[in-house]
């Protein structure tokens, strides 16, 4: 552990800043590449740009963190995220953008997960699953709020307007570098074997699941949540994009108070079937959402957001609570890394359905399949030891 507890405050700050990376943008996306003379279908291409380089930059700074401490690897990330995320708001071209946002992606890749470690390093116990459910909490209502400012800055002042809000950042980088006390790195030995204790202990079959399903839970999140649905509502329902932030706005009530309150249902229901009831509910509203009039796929939202709320800080907490000091931030770093791959393969793999398919059938076809997939991931019970009722 630290020497002294950071404070709540600035862990929320830190995930709060890492948010911004798609979530201010995604109402707005076919406005942006309308303007840059682009097809709205690219749309993927922009958010998969920013979770790209988390797939290799997500472990590294773990590692890093581990050895060199959380504040030294913390300010760099920020400093590089926000930088470059205003920069991108410059962009003369596509490519232009998303190589800014690739950049923007390297200092973006670790900031979520340093905070769970930040809670991990100080908390135990089930005071560290309600702080993880209110972090999580404060990811939805990031994720919630975000859309709706970013569509309401482009409606009334352009798009460009949405990347001043990467200056953010750089205000919480200042804040970490004055207020965050780092105990001494912990000692980790040889780089070679560090990745290999790391290995054995993401191998163990209730963490390698939760690696696996962690990646599929963001891959359908960034795929269908963030980028199928804002194209959705705009070719189907007409919606503009403040209109379109208010819908991706509705989780944000119903997995606020899921999240808040996932310490209690934590004491109550294994962690492990809160995993397997998630996966079931997502694959259920993103059938819903598919074919439903506007009012059912609202509905199916805010259910969605209470799921969401649930699953997420129950697998972070999953993935850390067995994992020893030395490689606390090595391990959710490899967690992180299979969510940067779902953040990446998501948009990029539904940018591709949508040259063949409408935006309601990639809705139904990804709920079905992850429908098939709750079904067997729940009958494995690997997350659930079989003497549990």
């Amino acid at each position: 552990m630290t020497d002294r507890r950071p404070a709540r405050t600035l862990v929320f700050a830190i995930t709060a800043a890492g948010l911004l990376n798609n979530s201010v943008l995604v109402s707005s996306t076919p406005e942006i590449l309308r303007a840059l003379g682009q097809p709205v279908e690219r749309a993927g291409l922009v958010v998969a740009a920013g979770a790209l380089p988390g797939i290799l930059m997500a472990p590294a700074v773990g590692f890093l963190a581990d050895r060199l401490g959380r504040r030294r690897v913390l300010v760099p990330c920020l400093v590089v995220f926000g930088v470059f995320g205003l920069l991108a708001g410059l962009s003369p071209t596509l490519g232009w953008l998303l190589a800014a946002r690739i950049a923007q992606g390297f200092g973006a890749a670790g900031l979520i997960n340093l905070a769970v470690v930040l809670i991990v390093d100080s908390w135990q116990g089930l005071d560290r699953a309600a702080l993880i459910g209110q972090n999580s909490a404060v990811i939805t209502v990031a994720v919630a709020i975000y859309p709706v400012v970013g569509g309401a800055t482009t409606e009334l002042f352009g798009w460009r307007w949405i990347f001043v809000l990467y200056a953010m950042p750089l205000v919480v980088a200042g804040l970490v570098g004055l207020n965050l006390v780092d105990g001494p790195p912990a000692t980790v030995g040889r780089v070679r074997d560090q990745a290999r204790e790391t290995l054995a202990e993401v191998s163990r079959p209730a963490t390698a699941t939760v690696v696996l399903l962690g990646g599929l839970v963001f891959l359908i999140m960034f795929g269908l949540f963030l980028t199928v649905l804002p194209i959705h509502l705009d070719h189907r329902f007409g919606l503009g994009p403040t209109k379109r932030g208010l819908v991706a706005a509705v989780p944000a009530l119903t997995s606020t108070v899921s999240a808040l309150v996932v310490a209690r249902a934590r004491a109550r229901v294994h962690a492990g079937w809160l995993v397997y009831a998630g996966l079931g509910v997502f694959a259920c509203t993103f059938v819903v959402m598919g074919v439903g009039p506007l009012w059912a796929l609202v509905a199916a939202t805010a259910v969605y957001g209470l799921a969401e709320g649930l699953t997420i800080p129950t697998m972070q907490d999953l993935v850390v609570s067995d994992a020893p000091d030395h490689l606390r931030g090595s391990v959710i770093a490899v967690w992180t890394g299979s969510v940067r791959i779902g953040q990446t393969i998501g948009p990029v793999g539904v940018t591709l359905a949508l040259g063949v398919f409408s935006t309601g059938s990639v809705l139904v076809l990804a709920g079905v399949g992850l429908l098939g997939v709750s079904v067997v991931t729940t009958a494995a019970r690997t997350l659930v030891p079989r003497t549990d009722g």
